[in-house]
């Protein structure tokens, strides 16, 4: 029986990462391609800060397509909608059936999603949706994803966690106000080793930098 193929919201972090991992161990779906938002004034991931030239090579190594959505900066959210809306129409024209997204908890976000797809002929779906978020990002580690810190908001989390690696003694240092998988937007990472990669993301470490209330740790290709 053939399965319904998939777009994944692909955000370049390890919730993204995690989530085509359990994708592809449910089987359910056929993941075809990553769908990535990015900021083209700066040729970022929107939110994350990170370099196009890294985003491709993240998608090179775990063997899928990148679909871009390339956005104005700022971006308002009726050009967000049109851009996204686009794409719908695109990947619904090619057969896709879903569109599945690494959220964790957060129903608002989730409702948001699920409103925003209805009526165009792609289904939401959550692969990783409400776990022990303390136990999830064990799991991630001991599981093999390597993933590093690469935005921070100051006012959740000191400055000095930017560039650091996602692994035991940074779960072991977080402060008990901070989700361990910052679910809430106290961090965002890169990923870029794992179990859903067939082989390591080339990358280095890059200046930190403070920009728009938050400190980013500028990776580069290595």
């Amino acid at each position: 029986m053939t399965r319904p193929q998939a777009l994944l919201s692909w955000s370049s972090g390890k919730d993204a990462a995690w989530a085509l991992h359990a994708l592809r161990q449910q089987g359910e779906v056929e993941v075809v391609g990553l769908l990535t938002t990015t900021n083209f004034a700066f040729e970022r991931v929107a939110m994350h800060g990170v370099r196009e030239a890294l985003l491709e090579a993240q998608a090179e190594a775990v063997g899928l397509p990148l679909w871009k959505v390339p956005l104005p900066w700022p971006c308002s959210n009726e050009d967000y909608q049109a851009r996204m809306a686009e794409v719908c129409i695109k990947a619904v024209a090619q057969g896709i059936e879903v569109m599945a997204f690494g959220d964790l908890f957060l129903e608002d976000v989730r409702d948001y999603r699920i409103q925003n797809l209805a009526g165009t002929g792609l289904k939401a779906v959550f692969p990783i949706w409400n776990p022990e978020t303390a136990t999830l990002a064990r799991d991630m580690v001991t599981g093999g994803l390597k993933a590093t810190l690469v935005c921070v908001d100051p006012r959740a989390l000191a400055p000095g966690f930017a560039g650091r690696g996602f692994d035991e003694q940074l779960l072991a240092e977080f402060p008990p106000t901070v989700d361990p998988c910052g679910e809430r937007g106290e961090f965002h990472t890169f990923a870029w080793d794992g179990p859903m990669f067939r082989h390591p993301v080339p990358v280095g470490p890059g200046e930190v930098v403070e920009r728009d209330g938050f400190v980013f740790a500028d990776l580069v290709p290595a």
